[in-house]
């Protein structure tokens, strides 16, 4: 929402006005001098949206701020240039609403727009979150990362790098959505507070790794007739594309990175298929370049990938891994029932190569159980289990 700083204003009084904590504000405005407000500027405040209203007989600007519980100077300050005392029947006038719902409609075949167009509607509600793209898919969509957060602790989470794995994708926004409510409204999450969390941690979420491959398991292939017919041979002469787990080239993009690659390579189908091909040599697919090169640029200090299913959670590689891993991972464990495990006995996944190349903290997270893709009557049981590993993450 936005509104018109006007004589005397301050973001200070804003946060205020609207009980949004001034760092969330100062963040949504980072190309803004605080100390130096002119008149007339247009300042976000985050957390809230304008509805219209329509002035009827008897209306008044203190009724209305009465009955939506807003102070009176929130109803001015978004109706800059209104008097007040000369309001007319049939006038329409914006009123300031706080977000108190989730925009994020993950209980849905999530495809690539589906996610496209939630962190569209994210990104105007809380403009304090950043996005930006660190690379495209094989077919040429953007593949956003988003980035909450002012700490030193720099946490990573992704999803869907498996294409029949795609509820991760709204798992995980969905969580990025409480964590934003909670924020703006200044609440808990399971007696967390989400500000403290804000403050000491930088997150990084890239939601989904793998937006063709997503696309083909929920939509069928592209209209691209070659195309079209290269996949449902490369899926054994199948039309159904439920069972895919790579990219649009039929190469695991967790089978990409260079962690062993080659005994994973050696022991996988030596073809573009459904799951398990690893490709003709490591991060040769622009997902997976995209998926390490901003990993060397962030330098996070943990990274989780989710997956499904299983409900268990991946902690080592090679003995590689910190002390501290195992800590983490048992408290992961005690918050979800998921059960730790060191190793899955394979390579050239993206923890992997984590451990391997930093030696720090790196999971691969199980979520639900069953055969992928899961249903969604599974959404809200695997949110809760899951919701306890998102703030573990970022508050240990």
């Amino acid at each position: 929402m936005d509104i018109i700083v006007r004589p005397g204003d301050s973001l200070w009084h804003f946060s205020e006005v609207f009980n949004i904590p001034l760092q969330l504000i100062l963040d949504s405005n980072k190309n803004i001098n605080p100390q130096f407000l002119r008149v007339g500027q247009r300042i976000r405040i985050p957390g809230f949206i304008n509805i219209s209203y329509q002035i009827k007989q008897g209306d008044s600007f203190w009724q209305i701020a009465q009955s939506r519980n807003l102070p009176l100077i929130a109803i001015l300050l978004v109706n800059p240039g209104l008097n007040p005392n000369h309001l007319q029947i049939g006038q329409i006038i914006h009123i300031p609403q706080r977000i108190t719902w989730r925009l994020v409609e993950g209980k849905q075949n999530y495809t690539y727009t589906h996610m496209m167009n939630d962190i569209k509607k994210l990104l105007n509600v809380y403009p304090f979150l950043q996005s930006t793209s660190i690379g495209s898919s094989v077919l040429g969509k953007e593949l956003p990362e988003l980035l909450i957060g002012n700490g030193a602790k720099r946490i990573h989470y992704n999803g869907s790098f498996h294409a029949n794995e795609w509820i991760t994708t709204p798992i995980i926004l969905t969580f990025l959505n409480d964590y934003l409510l909670a924020l703006t409204n200044q609440s808990s999450i399971r007696g967390i507070s989400p500000f403290s969390l804000y403050q000491q941690t930088s997150l990084s979420i890239v939601p989904m790794v793998n937006p063709d491959g997503v696309d083909l398991v929920l939509q069928g292939p592209p209209s691209d007739e070659a195309l079209k017919n290269q996949l449902i041979t490369w899926n054994n002469g199948s039309s159904d594309f439920s069972g895919w787990k790579a990219n649009i080239h039929g190469i695991d993009l967790n089978d990409q990175f260079p962690a062993k690659w080659e005994l994973e390579s050696a022991r996988n189908p030596k073809s573009p298929g459904p799951r398990d091909y690893s490709g003709e040599r490591p991060l040769s697919e622009p997902e997976a370049i995209a998926m390490a090169n901003m990993t060397k640029q962030r330098d996070f200090l943990r990274v989780l990938a989710f997956h499904t299913q299983g409900r268990v959670i991946y902690w080592g590689f090679e003995n590689l891994e910190p002390p501290e891993s195992e800590v983490l991972v048992n408290e992961f464990s005690r918050v979800s029932g998921y059960e730790p495990i060191q190793s899955a006995g394979s390579y050239a996944g993206y923890k992997d190569w984590f451990i391997q190349d930093w030696r720090r903290p790196g999971f691969t997270v199980e979520l639900g159980s069953g055969t992928n893709p899961l249903p969604l009557s599974q959404f809200d049981d695997i949110y809760d289990e899951a919701l306890g590993i998102f703030l573990a993450a970022l508050y240990m």
